[in-house]
């Protein structure tokens, strides 16, 4: 009898304390939200990394605005999206906050493949899913792909072009810095090599395959002089135009008679 009355006496105790507890997680969670978006941990340092494209000053200045206005308990990514989705070089955002006053923001940008020429004189940098940078200036040494019309949209649909643009994107870097001009053709999509032959690729299809075929033969000594590599097939290529070999001049005997 004396054990119940007890535990009935605890569990009245038990009682009456929830409200109070209830009260202090009410004070907590109030607290945390006054904490999270206080100038004690407002964000007064941005690091901008990642950022490359001719439009980089303003993408840094954008985002460095946006990122002000938060605090390092409370980033918010979806506005630092919003600041940049105006430049068509930004692929990506993300943020890392350093406690109390630091946030880092790192752009992902869009890779550039080559670089659209229509006929009024542009060039215009393209991804190799067809995504135009349009405002981005392309590096020079980007390969150019001619378009008879200058009207461009937000991203190129049409095939036999993102087929060309699958080349470009699967091409070692080194090989897509000597290309001079992608062009489609009868044979399909071929690519101009500066000092070099022309790469035959025909569609899209096995690029990357194709590329280190084309690399094996570029440095064979025997593919030297050759015009056009013919890459259609990867595993047959065929070197073409080979110039003829001219031979060396007999070296006089210089060795002393008898």
């Amino acid at each position: 009898m004396t054990f119940g009355l007890t535990l009935t006496k605890r569990g009245r105790r038990v009682l009456r304390l929830v409200p109070v507890l209830l009260v202090l997680l009410v004070l907590a969670g109030g607290g945390w939200r006054w904490l999270r978006d206080s100038s004690l941990v407002r964000v007064n340092s941005v690091e901008v990394t990642g950022v490359t494209a001719s439009d980089g000053a303003e993408v840094r200045a954008a985002l460095e605005d946006a990122a002000r206005g938060m605090t390092t308990l409370h980033v918010r990514p979806a506005v630092l999206r919003e600041a940049v989705r105006q430049y068509a070089s930004v692929a990506a955002v993300s943020a890392r906050s350093d406690f109390p006053h630091r946030l880092t923001v790192h752009v992902t940008e869009q890779r550039p493949v080559a670089a659209l020429a229509p006929d009024d004189g542009r060039r215009i940098p393209v991804t190799g899913a067809g995504i135009v940078l349009d405002g981005v200036v392309a590096d020079k040494d980007l390969p150019s792909v001619r378009l008879a019309s200058p009207a461009l949209g937000a991203r190129l649909r049409d095939r036999r072009l993102l087929g060309a643009l699958a080349v470009a994107r699967a091409a070692p870097a080194p090989l897509l810095h000597r290309s001079d001009e992608v062009t489609l053709e009868s044979r399909g999509v071929v690519v101009a090599l500066r000092d070099g032959p022309e790469l035959v690729f025909g569609s899209g299809g096995d690029a990357r395959a194709k590329w280190v075929a084309a690399a094996r033969v570029l440095a064979e000594p025997s593919a030297a002089g050759a015009t056009y590599l013919d890459l259609r097939v990867p595993g047959r290529v065929a070197a073409g135009g080979l110039a003829p070999v001219t031979p060396e001049p007999a070296q006089p005997n210089l060795q002393p008679d008898g």
